[in-house]
């Protein structure tokens, strides 16, 4: 190919003029000028300042999307070729932000209201009432405390999935048939699991749990009458349905190691426990923690199975924040309410694994 032709495919800056500067700022800031007026008009339809009756956002829906094209347009007469080039990315960011930061604004305005789906008053600002409510609400402190528990339950899951994955990572027989057979709870929904273990095989009459527990001599087993053997029933499903998931992340984090490295430390004399604790289990931290992280995220979310299976009971010892949530959404109607716990709760989260990552990166990576 000549050298003209290759000049053809570079793409060089565009010569933007004064004119064509002023016209691209001026699309963007115009826009984004109707996008607030049109954001400020519904804020004070709604509040009842206007004298008029908002039925619903769609104005402000109209306006962000005017400012949006008007963006997209202002980076090609701003940027030329580059311009385009970002149009690949805007219209997905722009998306995400339609779709994630607008929401989590409108919550926050939920989150100061007084807003009971029972009552026929409408939402009204409360200002801090909802943050007092929750402070002194012994449910909602019992399901964090719950949450604590169900969260230091990972680390004896993380032990069993290590342990597992270190068997089917050995030579034994029959191991492509285990590694299916222990990743079929992973399969299978926890909605699904709560009926088929919690409602069915755990019932206190007739489920078959309940009557091998009457062979062994338990006297009127119920695996959730009692607050402590409820909570630590749920547990025990959880566990089953993602320690697969813990599973096969370690397992492919085992058959990724070297086999160089462990037949140099056999040859060094770091066989059997001392091998695995100075050689395979170092290599394996950033799996490791890795799995931790991402099962400390779903087992955030813990909702289904207590939802299905107890409904938070029995006297909220199985609760969760988001079951707790769900429950003062669906049972009392509360969303002002609820979506301050909502909030608050997202609020701890981002603190405690923000909190854990840096633990994390100052313990792999110390500093002197």
């Amino acid at each position: 190919m000549s050298a003209e032709g290759d000049l053809l495919h570079v793409v060089t800056s565009d010569q933007i003029g004064p004119a064509r500067e002023r016209l691209g700022r001026g699309l963007i800031w115009g826009s984004f000028g109707v996008m607030v007026l049109a954001f400020v008009y519904c804020t004070l339809a709604d509040n009842g300042a206007l004298g008029l009756e908002l039925t619903n956002w769609r104005p402000a829906l109209y306006g962000y999307l005017i400012w949006a094209t008007c963006f997209c347009i202002a980076q090609v007469v701003l940027y030329g070729e580059q311009g385009k080039r970002r149009l690949f990315l805007l219209p997905a960011t722009l998306f995400v932000v339609a779709m994630v930061i607008f929401p989590l604004i409108f919550a926050l305005g939920i989150a100061f209201s007084n807003w009971n789906l029972s009552s026929l008053e409408g939402r009204s600002f409360n200002g801090w009432d909802n943050a007092r409510q929750a402070w002194g609400d012994p449910f909602y402190w019992n399901a964090l405390k719950n949450m604590v528990y169900y969260t230091l339950a990972i680390l004896v899951e993380y032990t069993i999935a290590f342990g597992l994955a270190l068997i089917l990572a050995s030579q034994i027989r029959a191991r492509k048939l285990f590694r299916v057979a222990f990743l079929l709870p992973l399969m299978l929904s926890p909605v699904a699991v709560s009926w088929m273990v919690g409602k069915s095989m755990m019932e206190a009459r007739f489920g078959p749990l309940a009557r091998l527990g009457r062979e062994l001599g338990w006297d009127r087993p119920s695996f959730f009458g009692d607050p402590e053997i409820a909570r630590a029933t749920i547990m025990v499903m959880d566990a089953w349905t993602f320690i697969p998931f813990m599973m096969i992340m370690i397992l492919a984090g085992l058959q990724a190691i070297p086999k160089e490295v462990q037949e140099a430390a056999k040859v060094d004399g770091a066989n059997g426990w001392r091998g695995f604790w100075e050689v395979t289990f170092p290599l394996m931290l950033p799996v490791s923690l890795t799995a931790i992280l991402i099962r400390i995220i779903f087992k955030l979310k813990l909702a289904d199975i207590i939802i299905n299976v107890t409904s938070g009971g029995p006297g909220g010892a199985t609760d969760s924040v988001t079951s707790f949530i769900f429950r003062e959404y669906r049972d009392r109607s509360n969303v002002g309410y609820g979506t301050f716990l909502a909030i608050l709760y997202l609020v701890l989260i981002v603190l405690a694994i923000t909190a854990f990552m840096k633990a994390v990166d100052r313990w792999m990576n110390p500093r002197y």
